[in-house]
């Protein structure tokens, strides 16, 4: 095969274990033989439309197999893949549709209306798709890739101004999956759960083709939702799933968690967000080794980690980095800062994209050299381990003291009855900024600001104690499920 890139995986899992299932989807079990048939015939019927070699071919739609054969029969044209995320308004995926001027969209009939009028060529997943499928040829395409060529786009959640397509190369996906197969210890007989978008990186890239590279069998539900989760893992005696922290506190919050088997998971990743120490001690009194990592979108996106056996005694570190990776904590000049000061998180490694498609200045901005400038503030202690404070843009300055909300949120999320939280700076005469805590109260639970402040003190640093408490119904959050920090800021940062 000349095909260097992830089109050639199929194929090659094929020849190995062609009767292995694959993904299960509604019941029904697809093995890696008839996968990578589908996968080829998509692949033709895309040639046969016109689309080839460096051309967009974009999907949207929910969780569902058809987004992955798109995946792999880009991939073997030398197209380049592009997730969209169903979750966004139709002006929002028009954008990026012309930012990355997309040549093709494969989409599901629940998002027809998103993108009304589009002029691209669209195969409607359903008989328009599986018609062009049953009507192509099987034979191999052998088309040259190298681990060099861009493989897909992802775009960045856009919580500050537009969002950015995030190249990331063949080879940047090979070594993230190679890096999940290495930390994680994935074995071909494992069983993963898929419930959070496969439009996301994490979902995609660090649970569904790592465990395809292996030839292990990932579970795939159209969405989340706590009770059916719970009882798949049970029923299905699931071994490796993945969420972010709000999936993981719904379950935990649910009413069959209690009860729930959950006996056959040894893999229960999370990102997305800072995860609360208290998430963490809930699960590890399951029993459960509830693995926090940092990632983003631009490295893959696997950075730092945690094994399971240090899960307890660094509950709330990101970890140390991947196998094939550098991360360093750096200050403003530049050098490494000295164990617990805070700086900034920089990564190096063959997983790091090559930049952003087609904003050289935001490349040139965020990629110095070899390393990847995160925007994210961290510590490191004398082990190594990386605990993230905030994303830098959110610290607020009171006194003359840095003060990071992730570090208060955590905080205000161990005091009984409060939900969610949101910390941001506020101007004050005096201080200059002073934090303001944004809560959601547990339901039917009623909370009193000043005594929710007044158990914060002596816990946190005078400094870090927020000045005033706003109690809410919700907290806005984006697509991905990520806090809308300018937008509280906007309805509360007055």
């Amino acid at each position: 095969m000349r095909n260097e890139g992830i089109g050639s995986w199929p194929a090659r899992r094929a020849r190995k274990t062609p009767d292995q299932a694959a993904f299960v989807f509604e019941g029904r079990s697809v093995g890696y033989a008839e996968f990578a048939e589908r996968a080829t015939r998509l692949a033709h019927a895309l040639r046969s439309a016109g689309i080839g070699r460096d051309d967009r071919v974009a999907y949207l739609g929910p969780n569902h197999p058809s987004l992955l054969e798109t995946l792999f029969a880009a991939g073997m044209l030398g197209a380049i893949f592009i997730p969209l995320n169903t979750r966004l308004a139709g002006p929002e995926i028009a954008y990026q549709l012309q930012d990355c001027d997309a040549t093709a969209l494969i989409r599901a009939p629940s998002c027809a209306a998103l993108v009304e009028g589009t002029d691209l060529l669209t195969i409607e997943v359903g008989a328009d798709y599986e018609s062009r499928l049953a009507a192509a040829a099987t034979e191999p395409i052998d088309e040259p890739v190298t681990s060099e060529d861009v493989c897909m786009l992802m775009y960045t959640s856009g919580t500050t101004g537009r969002p950015k397509g995030a190249m990331l190369t063949h080879g940047n996906i090979m070594w993230n999956a190679v890096n999940v197969l290495i930390d994680h210890d994935i074995t071909s007989a494992e069983r993963g759960l898929i419930s959070a978008p496969l439009f996301h990186t994490a979902s995609l890239n660090l649970l569904a083709l790592p465990v395809f590279l292996k030839g292990g069998t990932c579970h795939i539900l159209e969405g989340f939702d706590p009770a059916k989760v719970l009882a798949y893992i049970e029923r299905h005696r699931i071994t490796f799933t993945f969420g972010v922290p709000t999936m993981y506190d719904l379950m935990a919050r649910h009413p069959g968690w209690p009860e729930a088997d959950l006996s056959s998971l040894h893999l229960l990743t999370c990102g997305g967000a800072p995860v609360p120490t208290s998430l963490i001690s809930l699960y590890q009194q399951r029993g459960l080794s509830f693995l926090q990592g940092f990632g983003m979108t631009e490295v893959g996106p696997a950075a730092l980690g945690v094994a399971a056996e240090y899960s307890v005694t660094k509950a709330g570190s990101a970890g140390v980095p991947v196998f094939f990776s550098d991360v360093r904590v750096v200050g403003k000049d530049g050098a490494d800062t000295e164990p617990g000061d805070v700086g900034e998180v920089v990564i190096s490694g063959p997983q790091v994209s090559p930049g952003y498609w087609g904003l050289p200045e935001a490349t040139a901005a965020a990629f110095t050299g070899d390393w990847f400038r995160s925007g994210d503030a961290a510590r490191m202690d004398a082990d190594g381990y990386i605990t993230i404070a905030d994303r830098i843009k959110d610290m607020y300055i009171s006194g003359g003291e840095n003060v990071y909300p992730a570090e208060v949120e955590d905080a205000l999320l161990h005091l009984p009855g409060v939900a969610e939280c949101a910390v941001v700076g506020v101007p004050d005469e005096k201080w200059g900024e002073v934090g303001r805590a944004v809560v959601v109260p547990d339901a039917g639970t009623r909370l009193e600001p000043d005594q929710l402040l007044a158990q914060l003190r002596g816990v946190l640093a005078r400094y870090k104690v927020p000045k005033s408490l706003v109690l809410v119904d919700a907290l806005p959050r984006n697509a991905s499920g990520k806090l809308l920090k300018q937008r509280i800021r906007a309805e509360h940062g007055g």
